[in-house]
């Protein structure tokens, strides 16, 4: 009898054991199969969505459930071991590692590409340029008028407006633009960069900050040309008022760090098993999901990009 209870006992932890590597749908979590969820900035979502369609063309015993959200939530998400793969604006932070390390994780920040911050305005707006000065001084606050950027300018107040308040875009703006200065009160928050880009199709007056891959015409498969809806404005890193020159997130100037808000993109990934969320980073990092990027207008981190020489336009 009591070795009859142990042969039970022991299908019980076989059971178990199965279900738990099997995942949601009853198959094995490899490299290449399983289903998992996986959390994605918003802001990334146009390039995450035709990433996802050729890999699971390419995969099909993996299933992926992207999740797109602010970055803070992104990055809370991962950190709840409620996903195992992210992609953020930033690396984690020291204080984030170390939370992990006490649970013996040891989560790993891989960069992806470099994007860039886009400023776009209505298409009658005929301000096209813009300082690195003059934007900080915009988010702060301190230049609320569009004829303080342009005396001729007839717009009245600058309506600033931005996808969400968690966003990746914000904090970058707050930390590497604005340095620790409070944001002005007046900045308005949509929830996603296609509200952003909805909203200035409609408000003259209002400039909107978004990821530079929701800005790319898609029918112009040189990326030289951008969305129809708004008009993208230049920056320029002089800080010398009525400048006339700038640059815009071209894929060229993103690549040669001319344009003044470039940003990097990366996989935040906690495996410890090297299953699915590492097969998908691989693939992701690898010579297919960095072509993707590139035909996106993004810098791809590990393939070369050909500086194709732009037109300037401004």
């Amino acid at each position: 009898m009591k070795r009859k209870y142990l042969f039970y006992l022991l299908l019980c932890v076989l059971a178990c054991t199965a279900c738990h590597s099997s995942g949601k749908s009853g198959k094995e979590e490899t490299l290449y199969s399983g289903e998992i969820r996986i959390a994605v900035d918003e802001s990334f979502k146009p390039i995450m969505e035709e990433e996802l369609q050729v890999y699971q063309a390419l995969t099909p015993e993996a299933v992926i459930h992207p999740i797109y959200c602010s970055e803070v939530e992104a990055v809370s998400l991962l950190l709840k071991d409620s996903v195992r793969l992210a992609v953020t604006h930033r690396r984690l932070t020291e204080e984030e590692l170390a939370s992990f390390h006490a649970r013996k994780f040891f989560p790993e920040s891989v960069r992806l590409a470099t994007s860039g911050v886009a400023l776009i305005t209505h298409r009658n707006n005929p301000d096209s340029v813009i300082t690195v000065e003059q934007f900080r001084r915009i988010m702060t606050g301190r230049m609320t008028q569009w004829k303080e950027l342009n005396p001729q300018s007839a717009l009245g107040a600058i309506q600033v407006v931005f996808d969400n308040p968690n966003s990746g875009l914000l904090h970058y703006v707050m930390d590497s633009i604005c340095q620790g200065t409070a944001l002005s009160p007046s900045l308005k928050a949509q929830k996603t960069n296609e509200e952003v880009i909805d909203y200035v199709a409609s408000t003259p007056a209002s400039l909107g900050v978004i990821g530079a891959n929701w800005i790319g015409n898609q029918a112009d498969t040189t990326r030289l040309s951008f969305h129809q809806k708004v008009r993208v404005m230049a920056v320029c890193p002089t800080q010398e008022t009525g400048a006339t020159h700038g640059f815009k997130p071209y894929q060229a100037y993103l690549a040669l760090r001319k344009y003044p808000f470039t940003t990097d993109v990366f996989l935040l990934v906690n495996d410890p098993k090297g299953a699915l969320p590492t097969g998908l980073m691989t693939f992701l990092t690898g010579d297919r999901g960095q072509r993707i990027l590139l035909k996106s207008g993004l810098v791809p981190a590990t393939q070369p990009v050909r500086i194709v020489n732009v037109k300037d336009d401004f």
